[in-house]
């Protein structure tokens, strides 16, 4: 167990102090002491994962004992960037093989930024190994997966954080509290969620050799074996269902699970999609171009629409959600939010993103950061390291996550099998359809073995 000695006078300086502790209640954690730090580990070398790993080391004491990536170039790159970045100054020891470095490390934290394909062997051989995860969302390319990791969570006893950072974002914070808490909105009975990014890698790369720092049949993994047609991992895996769930598990998650989190919505009552590759068919992509997805609840319903062509309808909020009210409405994003009343003597309300830019310079010089999301990953480390030393769920807890991951995947089953998806989530079948239910866990490549809930 680790102690924390927290200096609240220094703590309350923080831009975003209030918002912490109003969020993570009266145990404010920007101060921790220094003297056991975090033994931590990160699975996943590439852009995010080093940007979640920046920030764990802004917030607390950590060392950064060991990485792992398949692509050795990236891997050396981000050893050297470790040992320029941690307290210690010492360059983590670097793996190819994520299962030799947990069996060869005392864990406390494993971070895992590796594509989704391989978000669930990871987390559940991570938990029984003794860490703490902290993983990207969505937290798995199947529905089958997602129960087996919280299933594994629940049995190993420990704490997994997913990495949809809106609910530790300030602005949304607040906009929840002061807005959608306080009643401003009244009853809320339709919603709206949205991304108009042009998003979609679509060429038409040859087939090639595969470079010797690479191992592809490692970054693979359980995923089915694409033609080697350039390096996935930077950016190109995502425009493939082969590795992912397209936009929906992408940008979808995110929105979906914020909307939950502020109108404290559960499993939907059914799920029905349509969509296709309607415009952009001259490349290799084969995620969904357009889609529209409803999530549906009791006297509520949560729409869902993307386009990775055209113009957003707004272009204020191209990537957002918007609750309807008969008292108002709410535009969200990772931005800003804004609060329009439909009384006309009322004041609307708007709120901004918050930046920490003075508080944290080397965020102006990290590569490809994205400045309006550091503020929100660092308290949600924060509520992360709360929630291990206080054993108790974080604020994206993994049960969450695989609500908001499980629903957009099946979403995506709703546009395959044309038809409405309705999950029981206490028999993890999908009522009165057989061939989805087949759909539920996808086939894994030789030599690997789908997790099974029953048996982690």
């Amino acid at each position: 167990m680790h102690t924390f000695n927290i200096n609240r006078r220094q703590f309350l300086q923080g831009a975003t102090a209030t918002l912490a502790l109003s969020a993570f209640g009266a145990q404010g954690m920007d101060i921790i002491n220094p003297a056991n730090p975090y033994r931590v580990a990160l699975i996943g070398t590439g852009w995010y994962g080093k940007s979640d790993l920046f920030r764990l080391i802004q917030v607390a004491p950590v060392e950064v004992v060991a990485l792992c990536d398949p692509d050795k170039n990236m891997l050396n790159a981000a050893g050297k960037l470790v040992s320029q970045r941690q307290k210690s100054g010492k360059t983590p020891k670097l793996y190819g093989d994520y299962q030799k470095l947990l069996a060869e490390n005392e864990l406390d934290i494993v971070l895992i930024g590796t594509p989704d394909h391989w978000h669930a062997l990871q987390t559940i051989d991570a938990l029984k190994a003794g860490a703490n995860v902290y993983v990207q969302k969505p937290i798995s390319v199947d529905v089958m997966e997602g129960e087996a990791m919280v299933a594994a969570a629940r049995k190993y006893n420990r704490t997994v954080q997913v990495g949809t950072q809106r609910k530790s974002t300030p602005h949304l914070i607040d906009a929840k509290k002061n807005i959608v808490d306080a009643g401003l909105l009244g009853k809320i009975s339709h919603v709206e969620m949205c991304c108009y990014f042009h998003m979609r890698n679509n060429g038409n790369p040859p087939v090639q050799e595969v470079p010797a720092f690479f191992d592809y049949d490692t970054w693979t993994g359980p995923a089915p074996m694409r033609p080697y047609d350039g390096l996935p991992h930077i950016r190109w895996w995502r425009t493939f269902m082969e590795y992912g769930n397209g936009i929906t598990g992408d940008m979808c998650v995110h929105m979906f699970d914020t909307v939950r989190w502020m109108l404290g919505l559960g499993w939907p009552t059914k799920i029905t999609s349509t969509g296709g590759i309607f415009v952009q068919k001259e490349g290799k992509s084969n995620i969904s171009d357009t889609q529209t997805a409803v999530f549906e609840y009791p006297e509520l319903k949560c729409v869902w629409q993307h386009r990775s062509w055209g113009a957003p309808n707004n272009p204020e909020y191209p990537w957002s959600f918007t609750l309807y009210g008969e008292k108002g409405t709410l535009w969200g994003s990772t931005m800003k939010a804004d609060f329009i009343p439909m009384d006309k003597d009322a004041k609307p309300i708007h709120m901004d993103v918050v930046y920490e830019k003075e508080k944290y310079p080397e965020d102006l010089t990290e590569e490809r950061i994205e400045l309006n999301a550091a503020p929100a990953t660092r308290l949600h480390m924060l509520d992360f390291l709360a929630a291990i030393e206080n054993k108790s769920r974080p604020v994206a807890d993994i049960e969450e996550g695989h609500i908001s991951t499980a629903s957009c995947i099946l979403a995506n089953l709703s546009m395959q099998t044309g038809r409405p998806i309705v999950y029981d989530p206490k028999s993890r079948t999908i009522v009165g359809d057989r061939e989805a239910n087949t759909l539920l866990a996808r086939p894994y490549r030789k030599g690997y073995v789908h997790p099974n809930p029953k048996s982690v």
